[in-house]
């Protein structure tokens, strides 16, 4: 599996975060990072694509997070990581710079999905989806991390 993401993630508690949960995930989660373009908004968005896109294989399965993606609880996305992972495409989750993703990506996309309706600082969001992707290894493996224990 690869994270591509648009932007350099520095040390302080976002690096700590992702390597805490990317560290525990196997087969590595491997990470590209690009350098944000420059330019008007839009010439932004189509210069960070035209980046995300070419880190991808051709026949790479694209998960873009995007804040207009679908939302998923921990266990609807462990299903769906599980499944992802048997087509036996390479995995790759793109995350665009701080102007979002252009619509290239999420045409591009296999899946396209959110965090959440709030807006996470992209550097965040490297930590986020790490510990959602070592908590859906943890669902699928019956590992005792997640605790589903809401009442009903």
């Amino acid at each position: 599996m690869k994270l591509v993401a648009i932007g350099r993630l520095k040390s302080g508690p976002e690096r700590e975060l992702f390597d805490r949960y990317a560290g525990r995930i196997r087969p590595a989660l491997t990470v590209t990072e690009l350098l944000p373009s420059k330019g008007s908004v839009q010439e932004q968005k189509r210069r960070d694509a035209g980046a995300l896109l070419a880190a991808c294989p051709e026949n790479a399965f694209v998960v873009a997070l995007d804040e207009g993606g679908k939302t998923h609880g921990s266990l609807q996305f462990a299903t769906l990581l599980s499944r992802w992972q048997e087509t036996g495409r390479p995995l790759h989750f793109l995350i665009g710079g701080a102007e979002g993703l252009d619509g290239s990506v999420i045409q591009r996309a296999d899946a396209v999905i959110s965090l959440g309706a709030m807006t996470w600082p992209h550097m965040l969001v490297r930590g986020m989806i790490a510990e959602q992707i070592f908590r859906a290894q943890a669902i699928n493996s019956n590992h005792p991390y997640h605790k589903d224990t809401r009442p009903d």
